[in-house]
């Protein structure tokens, strides 16, 4: 059983080991296993944590033997984006300044969360500097790479945990969503990737970048895992203070709902315009499953989506000023250079931009009167090569680092829930994903539809063929 561990579910993991198929070491040692042997060719982890893993899946199976009750996700392996606090070791978020900084004395509030439901820390992983970034490559750790085409990006700045994902180094990994981070790297890499609304889930003990719509989250290979981890996660924080105090409303048991009386569309116009024809294909696959017959102009989503870059650079350049003056050669110039420009962002643009956001989120809330669900491709193009600058789309050239969010940060600025679900199309070896979006707290719904889509066989993920069967 071992040879085929890597290759479960966490839900599949959890029910093995509350069955006595198989011990919560046994399936860390082979997780631990697979990273020794494959991750150095694909650049996943930047620390791995193997004592701390071994010793929390021993205090799993004492439990066990002991007849004690387990936690939900008890032994479930999961490693996190770089940005989360993890106790003894500094939080680098990507950069080469970080790691330079005193270890954390605490975990993030989310790994505590799914420590106490029994899951098991396998470490940190690699990330695009700062966050600011969609490709998957850290000019200070190598590229994250994709591990069902490693010449190609993983997508950023969650790409290592992208990569883990979809490479069976680990079932569950949490990235951050700020323009696109969960998303993107789930649609280039094959996963499922769930931005919950903000204020949703505790950002305590992670590093901002921009704190006014940083998301937190999970990426997995099926709809349930990330509702599994989700739940866990959930709950009022007192030490975030953009945590909401409202009930936690558990995803695991809506999975079965349904989409009965959902009214849902297939975003159109701007969507349509900046899309590969995979990007198309696999949206009007998706929305045809959902009966999503009609197209959907959204006024002002490129306006949107060029006021969250103005956002974006200001929030971003004020947090990094100081670093900026004092140690400016220790950034990747790409990143530098943005902050840079956001630092020096007139007043101006900052208030106006902030103004339109506001009167587009109402906008939508609006829209979600008539709607339940949108449907609109998360990435524009399938995974890139690594190192590639320029694509063209429609006609036009554009810059690889900046538009791979072309179709995420609409939604990200204000804040919506979203769910990646990963489509592979007939003939293609790189997968696409397709967001499926919903009014503010209703993470239920774009569940319910990953996981009916999920059944249909539409959407899947599978672990990449890495040469061997563990």
């Amino acid at each position: 059983m071992a040879a085929g561990i890597t290759s479960l579910s966490a839900m599949a993991i959890a029910a093995g080991i509350r069955g006595g198929r198989f011990t919560a070491r046994a399936v860390t040692e082979a997780h631990l296993a697979r990273i020794e042997a494959h991750d150095g060719a694909l650049g996943a982890f930047t620390a791995v944590t193997r004592e701390r893993a071994l010793a929390e899946a021993d205090a799993v199976d004492r439990s066990r033997a002991k007849g004690l009750a387990l936690g939900p996700l008890a032994g479930v392996p999961f490693a996190v984006k770089n940005l989360f606090d993890i106790e003894g070791l500094a939080t680098r978020a990507g950069s080469r300044i970080n790691r330079g900084y005193a270890p954390a004395t605490r975990d993030a509030a989310l790994i505590t969360r799914l420590n106490r439901a029994g899951a098991v820390l396998l470490g940190a992983l690699n990330m695009g500097e700062y966050a600011y970034d969609f490709t998957g490559e850290n000019a200070h750790d190598g590229p994250s790479r994709n591990p069902h085409d490693p010449g190609r990006m993983s997508g950023g700045s969650s790409g290592g945990s992208g990569t883990a994902a979809a490479a069976g180094l680990a079932p569950v990994t949490l990235g951050s969503d700020t323009n696109g981070s969960i998303r993107v790297p789930a649609s280039l890499c094959g996963l499922f990737g769930l931005k919950p609304t903000y204020g949703r889930l505790s950002k305590a003990g992670t590093f901002p970048f921009v704190a006014s719509f940083d998301h937190l989250g999970p990426l997995a290979r099926s709809t349930a895992d990330c509702a599994a981890f989700y739940d866990a996660m959930s709950g009022y924080d007192p030490d975030d203070p953009v945590c909401r105090d409202r009930p936690a409303e558990p995803l695991l048991p809506v999975l079965d709902q349904g989409i009965g009386g959902l009214r849902i569309a297939r975003a159109a116009g701007y969507f349509d315009r900046s899309a590969s024809a995979q990007a198309l294909a696999a949206t009007d696959r998706v929305a045809q499953a959902l009966g999503a017959a009609s197209g959907l102009e959204i006024a002002g989503v490129a306006e949107a989506r060029a006021a969250a870059y103005v956002i974006t650079n200001s929030e971003g350049g004020a947090l990094h000023l100081d670093r900026l003056r004092a140690r400016p050669h220790d950034f990747d110039p790409d990143t530098r250079d943005r902050f840079i420009a956001g630092a020096l962002l007139p007043a101006a643009y900052v208030n106006k931009a902030q103004r339109f956001r506001g009167r587009f989120r109402k906008a939508m809330l609006d829209l979600f009167r008539d709607v339940d669900v949108i449907i609109a491709p998360a990435t524009p193009t399938q995974a890139p090569v690594l190192g590639q600058r320029t694509f063209a789309l429609g006609g036009v050239t554009l810059p690889v680092r900046a538009s791979l969010g072309l179709f995420t940060q609409p939604f990200s600025f204000i804040g919506l829930p979203v769910m990646a679900v990963p489509v592979w199309l007939h003939g293609e070896t790189l997968p696409m994903g397709v967001q499926v979006i919903a009014a503010p707290w209703r993470e239920d719904i774009v569940l319910r539809v990953s996981a009916l889509l999920e059944r249909q066989g539409v959407v899947a993920s599978k672990v990449a063929r890495l040469g061997e069967t563990a």
